[in-house]
């Protein structure tokens, strides 16, 4: 069964980076879009970035726009998010999901990883 799975979150101090992975055993389910969402405790899930797989078109939110760069490495089926100048709040739970298109609206992910941490301390 394919699945998603995210790594490289981790703890780190304001104004440090961290590369997030989504690696899919198969090829994304063959959907073209790929979305990093994030979800702080008492918040709504948001996306923060999407890329085309196999294309180059990328999108960014306001709220990390700048700062981080959604990349794919397509033999190795792995989307990745780089994350520079991370502020406190930028913790959060990062998850990536899979679509058709690209939207962020996370109702439409039928798709998920299972999360990974971001904690980032002042």
């Amino acid at each position: 069964q394919e699945q998603l799975v995210e790594s490289g979150g981790g703890s780190v101090q304001a104004g440090g980076s961290l590369r997030l992975s989504c690696a899919s055993s198969g090829n994304f389910y063959g959907l073209s879009c790929v979305v990093w969402f994030r979800q702080a405790p008492g918040k709504e899930r948001e996306g923060v970035a999407s890329i085309y797989v196999g294309g180059s078109s990328t999108s960014y939110s306001d709220s990390v726009k700048g700062r981080f760069t959604i990349s794919q490495d397509n033999a190795k089926n792995t989307v990745y998010l780089q994350m520079n100048s991370l502020k406190p709040e930028d913790t959060a739970m990062y998850y990536c999901a899979a679509h058709s298109l690209c939207s962020w609206s996370p109702s439409e992910y039928s798709y998920w990883g299972q999360g990974t941490q971001v904690t980032v301390s002042s």
